[in-house]
């Protein structure tokens, strides 16, 4: 009724496109909040078999739960607190961002192996700010780490900025005699957008997916395609006049007689409640979606074609498919394609192919 497919092969090929548009840059993947709701456990271990450089996620958690499932390629975390288990992350080979005085006490103290430090060069959030890096380079004096950051991707000017900060961040800590062993800047924009933006390593996320980092361009240029396609079957259609308003609010009234077909897919399963404007895709037709958003279904209105109970319903897919996208359907609620992804799920199945 509801299936949510996941095409590992296409991961797999978007990071060997990422590999060599980057090279010799190395590229991690990330795998963070679920590998953006495609499977974290499933595509890790598919991105492992290919070779992966390394895997990124968010915390520790999310890190142990990678090598439980016995994922033993390199994994890094960036979201650290001080009372979280060094000792364990030491133990499972951990790379570990810091970004905190009280972190970089814990990791020090517990013989971290591998620290990257996350210096904060214009976005605001994580990192050290730039009138603490002199006291963190100074303590880290003699000592091998890699050196981080995050564009902001506010704009070409704005971008440009923040590297010129890396690069003073990576000269001073060089002044302190800090050894570093991998810079990494750019996440799935920037590696796609700034060549020279690439140092060591890149952290591609969205991209890895194969869906665009962008609101303003394109990425019909890399050959890069999408890993998801959601997809459920009608539950119920009905003829209903002229006038006839559809799901709560009457947001949507009928205009004239007219086919409607119940999908049983709602904001449970990721669909934005607040969405208005979408369209999905049923027997080689795109129809938009009408009314309220609910629960469990949406509605969709047909006009006079003949669909019918147990039709398939693409929600979302690949556009050189003529399918809707994720992207799509992110604009029609005033969102992105990356909080569609990592929102679906619910009661949908989810199929690895």
């Amino acid at each position: 009724m509801r299936e949510i497919r996941v095409d590992l092969a296409a991961i797999v090929e978007n990071y060997r496109s990422l590999k060599a548009l980057c090279a010799p840059a190395q590229v991690m993947a990330i795998v963070k909040a679920n590998a953006y709701g495609h499977g974290q456990i499933e595509v890790a271990r598919a991105l492992q078999d290919a070779g992966v450089d390394a895997l990124g996620v968010a915390d520790l958690a999310e890190a142990f739960t990678l090598r439980l499932a016995g994922i033993e390629s390199r994994v890094m975390c960036w979201i650290l607190n001080p009372t979280d288990d060094f000792a364990l992350a030491v133990e499972q080979k951990i790379e570990l961002g810091v970004s905190s005085f009280e972190v970089l006490e814990k990791a020090l103290a517990t013989n971290s192996p591998i620290l990257h430090i996350k210096v904060d060069t214009g976005l605001g959030r994580n990192g050290f700010a730039e009138s603490e890096w002199e006291q963190v380079f100074e303590a880290l004096s003699g000592k091998s780490v890699g050196i981080f950051s995050h564009l902001a991707n506010t704009s070409t000017e704005d971008d440009l900025e923040q590297q010129r900060q890396f690069e003073q961040a990576i000269e001073l800590a060089n002044s302190f005699g800090v050894k570093i062993t991998q810079r990494h800047l750019s996440a799935s924009a920037g590696a796609l957008q700034y060549p020279q933006m690439r140092y060591d390593m890149v952290r591609c996320g969205i991209a890895v997916y194969g869906l665009n980092p962008f609101e303003d361009r394109g990425i019909e240029e890399y050959s890069l395609r999408p890993a998801m396609r959601v997809s459920a079957r009608v539950a119920n259609v009905k003829r209903v006049p002229a006038g006839q308003g559809v799901s709560y609010g009457y947001r949507y009234v009928t205009e004239n007689e007219t086919n409607l077909a119940l999908v049983p897919f709602g904001y449970f399963e990721g669909i934005p409640r607040v969405s208005v404007g979408a369209k999905v895709l049923i027997a080689g037709e795109q129809y938009p979606v009408v009314g309220r958003v609910a629960m469990d279904q949406f509605v969709v209105d047909v006009g006079a074609d003949q669909v019918v109970i147990g039709d398939e319903v693409v929600i979302f897919g690949d556009a050189a498919k003529g399918e809707p996208t994720a992207e799509a359907l992110g604009e029609s609620s005033g969102s992105i394609n990356y909080e569609i992804v990592t929102r679906i799920g619910g009661r949908a199945q989810r199929v690895f192919e």
